[in-house]
């Protein structure tokens, strides 16, 4: 079924009012067998940072696994104790009574390979002589953080997931685990997602991996231990990405031409609203995440295609897929626009699959995924509450 959405009842269980999962904290699974990525590099031994919210039923029937985006981490919903200001990146999406509801499912929520939140990445110790693996980590792909996410399921005793849930590079995951394991899941939500990247977002992936490989503080990825970081080209980096997920009436309601001050100073420090937004943005970012995680995760965004695997024939990637899909876009993101979930909506059908898809009216671009749309959030809300009535 493939339409537009026009309005969505809300139950009584849909109104109860919705509440955080608390305190939480980071838990770690480590695997002691190596680890081999689709390049053929191998990991001796690795770990996963994750978290759980909620309770696993009797029969393990209700997990649903939570895939990250380019810059998240385990920490998805709650807060670390101490600080309620802390809240997890998709905090308004799951907990009691929201769409992804705690009091129906046990919420899985892994930081993938190559992350800097926990899991085995570039600043984890090589085993052989100890020092941060740096420009020796492999480069990843979607399908190894997929295999990786079953070796967890498989340690929890989690055979398969009521649904694998994500929005931008995490429904590209979600769509991944479909295709990989269509016995382990009985639904994937794919949520502002695409089958592979645009030539525009190919380039402006590159671009912010220039800014990083070229600062002078990057060290071939070997910076670790050296007192300095590359925080200028990842700030940078950033600071492109974040425009990106915006939209142009967002970022004109927000900014305007508004100037920090009444006249022009005539030279290049800030002096628009909108520079000084970005410039925050990048430091911030800069100095909580991991350049060569950055790096990591645009290039596995780059290479993911399943249909490159049926000679550009989505349908036929599709035809081995398990579960069924529900697939949400936003009228206004122009990184993964509408018509890259429609055309997933077309080869699922064309597969023999079962399919919703639904467009919400936004204005807030791509990070649409991530805000408290009412629209949005009672499309998911509904599917999970049907979902949830199977178990």
């Amino acid at each position: 079924m493939v339409r537009r959405h026009q309005g969505i009842s809300v139950n009584a269980k849909q109104q109860q009012q919705p509440s955080s999962v608390g305190a939480v904290r980071s838990q770690y699974a480590d695997f002691d067998s190596p680890f081999s990525f689709a390049s053929g590099a191998r990991l001796p031994s690795w770990r996963l940072a994750y978290e759980s919210y909620g309770e696993l039923n009797e029969k393990k029937t209700n997990a649903v696994l939570i895939c990250h985006a380019l810059s998240g981490s385990q920490h998805a919903a709650g807060y670390y104790e101490g600080g309620e200001e802390s809240a997890g990146w998709w905090d308004n999406f799951i907990g009691p009574g929201k769409p992804v509801d705690t009091g129906d499912f046990f919420v899985l929520s892994p930081n993938n390979l190559g992350g800097c939140h926990g899991s085995s990445g570039p600043a984890s110790p090589h085993p052989e002589d100890g020092k941060p693996y740096g420009s020796r980590f492999p480069v990843v792909t979607v399908e190894d953080w997929v295999r990786a996410q079953a070796a967890l399921a498989d340690r929890l005793g989690i055979q398969q997931f009521a649904a694998v849930v994500g929005g931008s590079l995490g429904g590209m995951q979600a769509l991944r685990w479909a295709v990989d394991y269509p016995d382990r899941l009985r639904a994937a939500v794919a949520v502002a997602a695409a089958a592979k990247l645009s030539a525009l977002n190919i380039a402006f992936n590159d671009i912010a991996r220039q800014a990083i490989l070229r600062d002078p503080h990057f060290h071939g990825g070997d910076y670790y231990g050296r007192g300095e970081f590359p925080r200028g080209g990842l700030g940078v980096a950033r600071m492109l990405g974040h425009v990106t997920y915006l939209s142009g009436p967002a970022m004109a309601a927000k900014f305007g031409r508004a100037r920090r001050a009444a006249s022009a100073r005539f030279d290049y420090e800030t002096e628009f609203e909108v520079e000084s937004y970005l410039r925050y943005q990048g430091a911030k970012f800069s100095g909580v995440f991991d350049a060569n995680t950055y790096l990591l995760m645009t290039r596995a965004l780059d290479y993911f295609d399943p249909a490159a695997e049926c000679e550009g024939d989505l349908a036929r990637a599709f035809a081995k897929a398990g579960g069924e899909f529900f697939l949400l876009s936003f009228s206004s993101d122009w990184r993964f626009p509408p018509s890259s979930s429609r055309e997933l909506a077309r080869a699922l059908l064309a597969a023999g699959k079962r399919a919703s898809y639904i467009e919400v009216q936004t204005e807030e671009g791509h990070d649409s995924f991530l805000l408290a749309n009412p629209v949005y959030h009672e499309a998911v809300r509904a599917f999970m509450s049907r979902l949830a009535q199977t178990l």
